[in-house]
């Protein structure tokens, strides 16, 4: 295959460090596998001194296989892998590691909940707190930073520093490692034994990193110090492609990397090879608004092709209902097979309403990520709660979610039965009237509940029971903002318009949950199915056809991007969807989400202002 300039001068990249600025379909594998080639066969260097680190092991794998076919079937001794793996092996030799030593995911969790549970942690979803704990950990970790400078956003200071510690005297005591820990201990290991350090710095003279734009802290300092002295570091990456900050990615470390090696050489991959030259050049449009990347200019390779479709409708269902009619004309009109259509969502969260509809029509899907089950959330879970009891339930689990849900400042300890009579707790209370009361209220509320449908009760347990005010008062509490938790009550009361009894949404709700079971257990890419992903999660994957639904400002870009750091980060994430597209690219927004006005988002807005 023949390589243009740009291309051609990173694979012969001779000594020293050099930068190669690699823009989305523009050919980074081919560089970095043909560099390899370039290194061994006219360089003449060692395969065994030559190390290739990535992000996930299906990268590594591809990388590999790509270079034993460039080798002829060849299996040079060549180092690929992701960063964790190169690690262990180092920790292996100098500690005599074994895989066993390793924690897993399920452990981590088990021992965070172990922890939470000792130190009676309040929290409404143990799912998602641990979940976010987990990934603050990580962060604390990867940044290299003393716990006591940090500040969580879950808990208080004081609780997240008992569970990380608490965490990491259960680690050292099991003589564990999370994965965060192989880096950390890999650090520390090269800083305190100069002659290990200088084994492997011989062992690995040359060293390349792809996808450089999602490195952290602690992964750039491990890797500077093996490229000493000569340095001969070759980073392949996109700031414009750098979308894990969450995960402690740090692209300020790529925009950074010519200061931190004054002499580097730069080559700059700019002719995308995958998309048509109407994506290629909107998509520009709107990335040129960020200022903090480095200016670079992408040409389409395919000048020819489908002008992007901007369409606007009136609510979100009426986007999906049209897009799955689409879908099913490209596949059975157009021969579009499904595995090359994708459907990109900025957050997982909102693929639920195309999921349903989905089903209903009966179209093949593959999720790459988890679909989180609205009907599982906590407040969903209230809200059943009340229609239990409304419907006879007696069971003391569902009176203990709703008793103080608004707070009526009845004590658990009344509820102190398996099953819960209401005449039971009122004679506990009969000299204390105002208890009383509410006690009455909360009976008069639940025999109006009793003949409501779906949509009018819950709008009853909103307003007149008084569950959004509690809502709002919960989130102040907490510092977090209270329209998140009322958005999911909107996105419930939306879901349940459908649906003229309870019993047949009770129904369709335990049909979907199964299938959304079945469905997160069946994730093998050959798998057929239109493909719904996350913005995050179709990174480095291409397909024919890709649509972009909710539009809509606030949620592109999330209207938890508060700082410009934050927005361009949404941006570059738009940027990344949008050039996923091959052929055809498709983006709907909404005029109204759950009865409420709603804008196109502004990024569409950047592309379409500039159109010939």
């Amino acid at each position: 295959m023949q390589v243009d300039s740009a291309q051609k001068k990173a694979i012969e990249h001779n000594r020293g460090p050099m930068l190669v600025l690699a823009g989305p379909g523009s050919g980074k594998t081919l560089v970095i596998t043909r560099r390899t080639q370039w290194l061994i066969e006219k360089a003449g260097v060692s395969p065994g001194n030559i190390l290739v680190v990535t992000f996930t092991r299906a990268a590594a794998g591809e990388m590999r296989s790509r270079f034993d076919r460039l080798m002829g079937g060849r299996h040079l001794p060549v180092s690929f892998g992701t960063f964790h793996a190169v690690f262990f092996t180092i920790l292996k030799y100098a500690y005599n590691y074994r895989v066993e030593n390793i924690l897993s995911e399920d452990e981590k969790y088990g021992i965070l909940r172990e922890i939470v549970h000792q130190i009676d942690v309040e929290m409404d979803d143990e799912k998602d707190f641990l979940m976010n704990i987990a990934g603050e950990i990580s962060r604390v970790k990867g940044d290299m930073m003393p716990l006591e400078h940090y500040y969580s956003a879950n808990c208080s200071k004081d609780v997240f520093e008992e569970i990380y510690t608490g965490y990491e005297q259960k680690l050292r005591r099991m003589r564990r490692l999370d994965y965060d820990d192989m880096l950390v201990q890999t650090w520390r290991l090269f800083k305190e034994r100069p002659d290990i350090l200088l084994a492997w710095q011989k062992k690995y003279k040359y060293i390349l990193i792809d996808e450089f734009q999602d490195i952290n802290r602690i992964q750039y300092e491990i890797i500077r110090m093996m490229a000493k002295p000569e340095d001969d570091l070759f980073v392949v990456g996109d700031d414009d492609q750098s979308i894990y900050r969450f995960r402690g990615a740090k692209p300020e470390i790529l925009l950074g990397f010519t200061k931190d090696y004054p002499g580097a050489d730069m080559a700059v991959l700019n002719i995308n090879y995958r998309s048509t030259g109407a994506v290629v050049a909107r998509a520009e449009r709107v990335i040129c608004h960020n200022e903090h990347r480095y200016a670079k200019h992408m040409t389409a390779f395919r000048e020819q092709g489908n002008e992007i479709l901007v369409k606007a409708f009136q609510k979100p269902a009426d986007q999906y209902v049209k897009m799955i009619r689409e879908i099913v004309d490209m596949h059975e009109q157009q021969a579009v097979p499904w595995e090359q259509i994708a459907v990109i969502f900025r957050t997982n969260i909102q693929m639920s309403g195309l999921v349903e509809q989905l089903m209903v029509y009966n179209v093949p899907f593959v999720m790459k990520d988890s679909v989180p089950n609205i009907y599982e959330h906590w407040i969903a879970k209230d809200i059943f709660a009340y229609m239990n009891i409304a419907f006879g339930s007696n069971a003391r689990a569902d009176y203990l979610r709703i008793i103080n849900r608004p707070n009526r400042y009845i004590s658990r300890s009344y509820l102190d039965e398996e099953t819960v009579d209401l005449s039971h707790v009122k004679d506990y209370l009969e000299n204390r009237e105002w208890m009383l009361e509410r006690i009455e209220q909360l009976e008069y509320d639940l025999y109006m509940l009793a003949s409501m449908a779906p949509y009018p009760a819950i709008q009853y347990i909103r307003h007149s029971v008084g569950y959004d005010d509690y809502l709002k008062e919960y989130a102040m509490s907490r510092g977090i903002k209270g329209e998140d938790l009322l958005e999911t009550l909107d996105e419930l009361m939306d879901k349940s318009h459908a649906y003229k009894t309870w019993e047949e949404w009770f129904q369709a709700i335990e049909q979907y949950s199964e299938t959304l079971k079945i469905r997160s257990r069946q994730r093998s890419p050959a798998a057929e199915g239109i493909r719904l992903l996350t913005m995050h999660g179709a990174k480095g994957l291409e397909y024919d056809v890709v649509y972009i639904p909710d539009a809509n400002a606030g949620l592109i870009p999330h209207k938890k991007a508060a700082t410009e750091s934050d927005k361009e980060e949404e941006r570059r994430m738009f940027y990344v969807a949008m050039t996923r597209a091959k052929n055809d690219l498709r983006i709907y927004f909404t005029r109204e989400r759950y009865g409420k006005t709603s804008e196109m988002s502004p990024f569409v807005g950047e592309f379409m202002l500039f159109r010939e």
